[in-house]
C-alpha cells in the first residue's frame, strides 16, 4: 500500500474548532478570500487563540490540507476493497473512478480542494504547496500499486495515465465542459488498461 501521511498530532478543542472553521470556509469561500477575523467569528475563538493554536494563516492553511490528504488517504482504499471485494485488480484500478465520483459528489461539490488550493497558493515556499504535492504523488503511488498488481506492461506508464485522468475529471468536475466527466474518466481508464495489457 502506497505510504499514508504522518498523523495531525492530537487537537485541542479549541483548535479543532478553528480547523473545522477553516476547512469550511477555505473551501467554499477561497484560501485567499477569507482572513483570520472570519475564521475566529466562525469558531467562536479570538485571533489571538489562532495564532497560539497554529502560528499563522500558512500554517493553518497547511493543516487544513493535511486533514482533507488524511481524509481522502484513509477512505479511498478502503472504498475501493469495500466496492471491489472479490473483483480482480483491473476492478480495483476501475473502482477508482467509481469512488471519485463518490466523493466529489458528497465532499468536493466544488472541485479538487488541492487542485483548488494550488491555483491560489502561488508562492513554492508555502507550507501547503508540499501537501499538495504529497497527496498527488501518493495517488499515483496507490494507482501504480494497482497497476503492478494487474499485470501493466508498465506500471508507471500507466499510473501517469490513470492519474492524469483522474486529474481531468476532478478539474472539469462541476464546470459543465464535458457532462458527467467522472463517467467519462471510468471509459478512458478501460481503454487505458486494455492498451497496457493488463489481465489480472
Amino acid at each position: 500500500m502506497a505510504t499514508q501521511t504522518a498523523a495531525q498530532p492530537r487537537l485541542t478543542p479549541a483548535a479543532r474548532k478553528i480547523l473545522d472553521a477553516a476547512e469550511t470556509l477555505f473551501y467554499n469561500r477561497g484560501i485567499t478570500a477569507v482572513g483570520v477575523d472570519l475564521i475566529a467569528r466562525r469558531a467562536g475563538v479570538t485571533k489571538k487563540t489562532i495564532y497560539d493554536r497554529y502560528g499563522s494563516k500558512d500554517a493553518l492553511v497547511a493543516a487544513y490540507l493535511r486533514r482533507r490528504d488524511e481524509r481522502w488517504r484513509t477512505w479511498l482504499p478502503a472504498e475501493v476493497e469495500r466496492t471491489a471485494a472479490g473483483g480482480t485488480a483491473c476492478d480495483r484500478i476501475l473502482a477508482t473512478f467509481d469512488a471519485l465520483g463518490t466523493w466529489m459528489g458528497g465532499q468536493s461539490p466544488r472541485g479538487c480542494s488541492f487542485v483548488n488550493a494550488a491555483a491560489e497558493l502561488t508562492d513554492p515556499g508555502h507550507a501547503g504547496r508540499q501537501v499538495i504535492a504529497d497527496q498527488k504523488h501518493w495517488l499515483r503511488g496507490y494507482l501504480r500499486e494497482l497497476c503492478e498488481r494487474a499485470g501493466a506492461g508498465d506500471p508507471g506508464l500507466l499510473a501517469d495515465e490513470l492519474l492524469l485522468i483522474h486529474e481531468g475529471a476532478t478539474v472539469l468536475y462541476g464546470l459543465s465542459a464535458v457532462p458527467e466527466p467522472v463517467t467519462v474518466s471510468r471509459r478512458l481508464a478501460e481503454a487505458a488498461l486494455l492498451r497496457a495489457g493488463c489481465t489480472a
